[in-house]
């Protein structure tokens, strides 16, 4: 898990697939192939609640971030654009 961005109005973390298994002996392993994939986690604070990108959103996601590293877009321009996903977001947010 890698947080990506975080500011007074939303929070962006990066869930990885926990693919390194290093140090774990073999027969431990899952017999059957286990999916990898990886996905985004946007909070909209002021609201309360999340939304799970993964998939071909997550893919979406993840081609908007390699635009704002080559752009570097303000503040601004991110706020608006994590703004558009709000409207997926319905579930709240929840701390365990």
């Amino acid at each position: 898990m890698h947080m990506l961005y975080d500011s007074d109005s939303f929070v962006v973390v990066h869930m990885l697939p926990d693919a390194d298994r290093s140090g774990v002996a073999d027969d431990a392993l899952p017999a059957a192939p286990q999916l990898v994939r990886h996905g985004f986690e946007i909070v909209d604070k002021r609201s309360g609640k999340e939304v799970y990108l993964d998939g071909s959103w997550a893919e979406m996601f993840q081609m908007q971030i390699l635009a704002w590293q080559r752009d570097a877009p303000t503040q601004e321009e991110v706020e608006d654009t994590l703004d558009g996903y709000v409207g997926l977001a319905q579930n709240p947010v929840v701390v365990h």
